[in-house]
């Protein structure tokens, strides 16, 4: 058996972390100490590069980097801290020897802590543990180390998991310490304790060159690119190698090869084992591909991804004022685009079906939204339906669900609210703990269906103020069913331009979605009914003239102030019979069928057309 060694000028890590706990904002900490930033680079957060990650303050899609110090180069992997971008996570975990372990110093280890941290265990990573946001005024580092010893206990047997390193930090400011009584002006503690504590990469010397894939990237100079990290062996450019894919294999010939300086690529003339790099020269790759020598081809395992549990319906945009926002609204266009979107994310599946719709299966509602809200920005017009949750038949033939665990923080004054709309969605309390100022902190088990269309309703019920978090928990027997939504529809039943009259007309409806000047088309959802069942109007109405005068008559109507739905209430708010429509420009909701004498008819029937489904 041939002898495993190290390459001790390499060191593999993934930052990882519940969202907004400064993962990303340590990284860009890290660049700036070790002489990155400042070289064009002196900007904050250089790693959420996207727009909707620098908008919303998340992560969306892990990023890779790369940091000199002390002689060894650090890639770093920068996950996103959403459970509904697990696929991303696991994607990462799968190119590093160990982790950085981030935990708010004041909201200790939350759901999406567990998540990330549970995954990190099951490949038997090392982990270095870091208390960050020290600075925060609610502060409680010690009581946070402590919920974190109890976190790592759980997801691990073995007791000696409790001899983690453990530093506290301040990301913003860059600054850490093995005490609270020792916190230096920078980072060094912990970039020492990085590539003193985290294994090098292992090789085997005698094995040809393997790569496994775990992410692409494009280039309009060298097309698709492949990005990962090389397992064993080495490679140079113009070299000969071949793609191993899971039912075929593609010669490849190498043009170029690069590896991470900072955020950038370098272009360097070989690569060697341990390191993470990026090939050019493959047409054809996916993630969890090898790519190997073509004399000695040995496929390594393939990257496994937890499965989805949401699926939702993407169409062409079927309004009567389709195409006249965005620049591509055929399906073909669709199709191909959310294939590109298959190819990079690892955690979804996506289905053509029988008439141009297509369904995407991922991981959550929101990692839909973001998808959706990419396409809307790329100029694309669609429809996008309600997701729905994916079930499964068990051994015995039962149909089976996923069940989450439903951690919600709320003031103690509207936790009789949130049980009560909880209670309705099939939730079960497994525990209550009354907290300091007046709160409470509740946990649920909850079927994933019962949190489609909650989370703005519950930051009604708290006034703002509630926090909940979740993860899954496994599945288990359908809990039954219960209603999806529990107010109607207003629905506008002829096309035309809303004015003010006929809006304040019928503002005792319910909550209107419109405001006047809005065009609007037979079958667009309108607004929210204040009681349950749907219910046509027409908000185009004007006021009949007359040529009667009298005082108070004619005084301009005062409209209650509307707050249009964003993407994300939108999807959640829509019934199954209903469809979001997306614009660059607009976001409206109508029927699946605008048509109202049609829709009679198959309301009348009780069924929905089948290729709407």
């Amino acid at each position: 058996m041939a002898m495993l060694k190290r390459n001790e000028n390499i060191r593999n890590i993934a930052i990882i972390a519940h969202v907004d706990h400064g993962k990303t904002t340590l990284v860009d900490a890290l660049f700036k100490q070790s002489g990155l930033v400042g070289k064009g680079m002196d900007v904050d957060r250089v790693m959420d590069s996207g727009d909707i990650e620098r908008e919303r303050g998340i992560t969306i899609s892990a990023k890779n980097c790369a940091i000199n110090y002390k002689g060894v180069k650090i890639n770093i992997i920068d996950t996103p801290g959403h459970a509904d971008f697990g696929g991303e996570v696991e994607r990462g975990l799968s190119m590093v020897d160990g982790v950085v372990l981030l935990c708010d110093a004041a909201e200790g280890p939350l759901p999406q802590t567990r998540f990330v941290l549970e995954k990190a265990l099951g490949k038997n990573l090392p982990v270095i543990v870091v208390i960050n946001k020290i600075d925060r005024a609610d502060a409680r580092a010690e009581d946070v180390l402590n919920e974190v010893y109890d976190l790592l206990l759980e997801l691990s047997s073995d007791e000696s998991i409790l001899e983690v390193p453990v530093f506290y930090a301040n990301g913003r400011a860059g600054v850490c310490g093995t005490s609270l009584d020792d916190i230096k002006d920078n980072l060094y503690q912990l970039l020492d304790c990085i590539v003193s504590y985290i294994p090098a990469p292992e090789y085997d010397d005698e094995e040809p060159f393997q790569m496994l894939v775990s992410d692409l990237s494009y280039s309009d100079f060298l097309g698709r690119l492949a990005v990962g990290k090389v397992i064993n062996g080495s490679a140079s450019t113009n070299d000969s190698l071949v793609c191993l894919k899971e039912d075929r294999e593609e010669n490849l010939r190498v043009t170029r090869l690069q590896a991470y300086d900072g955020p950038v690529f370098k272009e360097v003339p070989s690569i060697s084992a341990g390191d993470i790099v990026v090939l050019s020269g493959v047409s054809d790759v996916s993630i969890g591909d090898t790519i190997c020598t073509k004399e000695e081809k040995k496929a390594l395992p393939r990257i496994k991804v937890d499965e989805p549990t949401v699926s939702m319906l993407f169409s062409k945009n079927i309004s009567p004022l389709a195409g006249r926002d965005g620049k591509i609204v055929t399906s073909a266009k669709i199709w191909e685009r959310l294939q590109k979107e298959a190819l990079r994310n690892v955690s979804i599946r996506i289905e053509k079906n029988m008439d141009d719709t297509f369904t995407v299966k991922g991981r959550g509602e929101f990692q839909m939204a973001i998808i959706v809200e990419e396409m809307r920005r790329e100029g694309f017009e669609l429809c996008v339906g309600r997701p729905h949750i994916i079930f499964k038949t068990d051994s015995e033939g039962r149909k089976t669900e996923p069940i989450e665990v439903l951690l919600i923080d709320c003031p103690e004054e509207s936790s009789g609210v949130v049980m009560e709309k909880l209670g309705k969605r099939k939730a079960i309390i497994s525990d209550i703990t009354y907290t300091a100022g007046d709160r409470v902190k509740i946990r649920f088990e909850i079927p994933s269906r019962g949190l489609i269309g909650y989370r703005d309703e519950f930051l009604t019920d708290t006034k703002g103020f509630g926090i909940m978090n979740s993860y899954i928990k496994g599945y288990e027997p359908y809990k039954g069913d219960f209603p999806d939504r529990f107010s109607g529809s207003l629905i506008c039943d002829r096309a035309g331009t809303a004015v003010a009259y006929g809006i304040w007309e019928l503002e005792d409806r319910g909550r209107m979605f419109i405001v006047p000047g809005d065009e609007v088309y037979e079958g667009e959802v309108v607004g929210e009914r204040n009681r349950e069942g749907d219910l046509m109007l027409n908000p185009t109405r004007t006021k009949k003239l007359t040529n009667l005068r009298a005082a108070g008559k004619d005084e301009a109507v005062a409209l209650t102030p509307v707050v249009k739905p964003s993407l994300e209430q939108a999807i959640q708010f829509i019934k199954d019979d209903e469809l979001v429509e997306v614009t660059p420009n607009a976001i409206r909701m109508c029927k699946k069928i605008l048509d109202t004498q049609k829709r009679k008819i198959f309301n009348n029937r009780g069924e929905i057309p089948e290729y709407l489904n």
